[in-house]
């Protein structure tokens, strides 16, 4: 059973203002629980059992938000940026209010799949090294991508301050002076695809991720779009 929740947290948790705004619209008697007008924000209240409505319009409570982002070159993974323009800026204001943050970092000119959420367990749960949450890559890369290189990913390749990296799965696209790959890691160091491939002597030119955890890029989404994940979808990152 859902823990109850003070009014006011509750509303405050869905963006109806700061605590003054609130305390504002509970006096004037626009807030019912269960058909009953409510003007304490003390009251408790189960957000999942009783009806709450604000002005007339039934509130459906949230306690978390997921969403998936096809992230754009050019923003970074970050929640606040006085610079540069971050992911959660290019959230709609409903979305905002729940206070997500991306889980993990892309690069600012790396592409595709990124998670936001204000679910802080799930995000540790995805980020922990001792999880193995696959991540999936494609990339163009100036070099012919060889088998050797497969192998040597498969053993784990050293990067250039001696950390040797976890058995990778690299899997060639295309052969040629800009190669096509897909790249499955199972964990995240700082630039640590372009750093693989800088210790076999190739370069990253462009660097898209496909796949978290099970969950795949909607590839309707153009770049900058989001969208709420699926239950399914976040069933698989429950239960990876």
């Amino acid at each position: 059973m859902a823990k109850t929740k003070r009014i006011d947290k509750i509303l405050s948790n869905m963006g109806y203002g700061a605590r003054k705004d609130i305390k504002n619209i509970l006096r004037k008697g626009r807030v019912k629980v269960d058909g009953k007008i409510i003007k304490s924000g003390s009251m408790h209240v189960n957000p999942y059992e009783e009806l709450i409505e604000v002005d007339g319009e039934k509130l459906v409570y949230k306690e978390f938000i997921y969403i998936m982002m096809n992230k754009p070159q050019d923003v970074i993974s970050a929640s606040f940026d006085k610079r540069v323009k971050t992911v959660i800026d290019l959230l709609e204001e409903k979305y905002k209010i729940f206070d997500p943050f991306p889980v993990g970092r892309l690069d600012k000119d790396t592409e595709g799949l990124l998670l936001l959420t204000n679910d802080g367990k799930l995000a540790h749960e995805l980020l922990s090294p001792k999880k193995h949450v696959p991540k999936t890559y494609f990339a163009c890369i100036e070099g012919m991508v060889t088998k050797e290189d497969i192998f040597k990913f498969k053993e784990g390749v050293t990067l250039e301050d001696g950390y040797k990296t976890k058995p990778a799965e690299l899997h060639i696209i295309k052969s040629e002076d800009i190669s096509e790959i897909e790249l499955i890691i199972y964990e995240g160091k700082f630039h640590q695809v372009k750093r693989m491939f800088e210790s076999v002597g190739k370069e990253v030119i462009y660097l898209k991720r496909i796949t978290m955890g099970g969950v795949k890029l909607d590839e309707s989404l153009e770049l900058g779009e989001y969208r709420e994940i699926s239950e399914k979808e976040l069933e698989k990152l429950k239960n990876r």
